[in-house]
């Protein structure tokens, strides 16, 4: 709608809908990651985004200090980094997987973020720095997620929780239903935002197509970068809510924000597991949009967000649930 002299901003039907702090929020992110760079070469696409996470990270809290290692495979070598709280003993490990459509992101991009959970729960937090597409097409990014929770699980007796935002939480949940029935399968998950492969006409991929930072055109374009040829829209380690077995679960946490497409997998999802009996819940953010988390410092609607899903992620790490 640029250009229309009733909207001279392009904003929409979300001009009124979003306050003003989230707005100076998304145009920043457009300032620094421009819509229209989906059509750039990969290589420059990462080096703008990395550029971005460097100008929004907020430092880690005193305290928290940071380990980089490598997880092994036949193959090829995963980098990892452990955030701890010196001199505390944990009671729980937080498995972390970033969020970038599984083409952008690496340990530094959500750095920030994991040492403010490791801070808010006091749990070590390892941050898992997986294989992209397109050089790497799935199930790459799936195996190494695997790969890192595995050795989590061989390494550390403490309580395992899953946690991911964005590509990341698709990841977490692919995980978690790959493990469920391990012998040392994750205590809980919480998701936030992910993209879960669920279905395109449903409630929030109509009514939030072209919401702010994230469209309906974004998420094809980063679902065919990562297919390999011939790839099922069945296999639930793509698509988590293609799957046809959701019991078993861990008790999971899904977070979404309203004016996102991809809210109504959160939903769909916590209809899945909790129709086997499982624990689920499902919390839809209001007036918030894709990609929040970045915004918890200028925003106190994300700020009251991220506040909740630590804790939400302390409560299951401590055998809790919350709701």
């Amino acid at each position: 709608m640029a250009g229309n002299p009733t909207d001279p901003a392009g904003r929409g039907k979300y001009a009124d809908r979003l306050d003003r702090e989230l707005w100076d929020y998304i145009d920043r992110v457009n300032s620094w990651y421009p819509p229209e760079i989906v059509a750039a070469p990969i290589a420059e696409q990462r080096a703008v985004y990395d550029l971005m996470c460097v100008a929004f990270h907020q430092g880690r809290p005193e305290g928290v200090t940071t380990s980089d290692g490598i997880v092994a495979t036949a193959t090829h070598a995963i980098p990892v980094r452990r955030y701890r709280i010196a001199g505390k003993v944990e009671a729980a490990i937080v498995v972390y997987y970033h969020g970038g459509g599984f083409v952008l992101g690496a340990l530094d991009s959500h750095d920030d973020i994991c040492a403010e959970i490791c801070a808010g729960t006091g749990f070590e937090v390892v941050s898992a720095d997986y294989r992209l597409a397109p050089e790497h097409l799935h199930p790459a990014s799936f195996d190494d997620a695997l790969a890192v929770f595995e050795w989590v699980a061989a390494t550390s007796a403490l309580p395992i929780v899953l946690c991911g935002e964005s590509a990341g939480g698709n990841l977490a949940a692919a995980v978690a239903q790959t493990t469920r029935r391990h012998a040392r399968s994750a205590v809980g998950q919480v998701l936030i935002y992910p993209g879960l492969g669920g279905d395109e006409t449903g409630r929030s991929y109509v009514e939030h197509a072209e919401a702010p930072l994230l469209t309906i055109a974004d998420i094809e374009f980063y679902r065919r970068v990562r297919s390999a040829p011939g790839q099922s829209a069945d296999d639930p380690t793509f698509s988590p809510l293609r799957d046809r077995d959701f019991s078993d679960l861990p008790p999971t946490i899904i977070v979404t924000a309203e004016c996102d497409p991809l809210s109504s997998d959160g939903e769909a999802y916590r209809d899945r597991i909790v129709a086997t009996g499982g624990q689920a819940w499902w919390r839809e953010e209001k007036w918030l949009v894709h990609s929040f988390l970045r915004a918890r410092s200028t925003v106190p609607r994300a700020a009251e967000a991220f506040g909740r899903i630590v804790a939400d992620i302390g409560a299951l790490g401590r055998g809790e649930w919350p709701y």
